[in-house]
């Protein structure tokens, strides 16, 4: 950057003062000011600009490694899965299709098929017996306050 000292701002402030004259100077001065006001916010705002571009590129470097990781993962889990998937099934075969057994042994049956239990689960179920609690006197629903006062009043008594 430029070096500009204390002797030549005010040799540059005086050439100035003598061309453009002092009615002048305070105006030529404040747009000078602001020119170097937007110059420098420009810069920065360029600054910026490029530096944005700079960790865009990183990001995207990053995803395409994070990529490539995930490729081989999922790569390698899949190979796994083939490979058990195979031996499951080679054993499988083995067992249904080998008829070295013992007399007397039977080969395995596949599982039943799936029955639903034809519940229906809104409806709620409590474990006790309603004929229980009818017998014991519990509380089978809420009651108000003053329903219950009225309950339990003696029969001589009125409000």
């Amino acid at each position: 950057m430029l070096d500009f000292g204390f002797d030549k701002i005010a040799l540059i402030g005086a050439v100035a003062l003598i061309v453009i004259g002092p009615e002048k100077l305070p105006r030529v001065a404040r747009t000078v000011g602001t020119l170097l006001g937007k110059a420098q916010r420009y810069v920065a705002d360029v600054k910026a600009e490029v530096n944005r571009s700079i960790e865009l590129e990183e990001l995207q470097k990053m995803k395409t490694q994070f990529q490539t990781a995930v490729q081989d993962v999922e790569q390698s889990v899949r190979q796994e899965v083939d490979t058990a998937t195979q031996a499951m099934n080679q054993t499988w075969q083995d067992v249904t299709s080998d008829s070295s057994y013992e007399a007397g042994t039977t080969i395995a049956q596949p599982p039943p098929e799936y029955r639903h239990p034809k519940k229906n689960w809104r409806l709620k179920r409590g474990s006790t017996p309603m004929w229980f609690k009818q017998k014991a006197g519990v509380k089978r629903h809420t009651q108000s306050g003053a329903a219950r006062v009225a309950r339990f009043r003696p029969p001589g008594i009125r409000p």
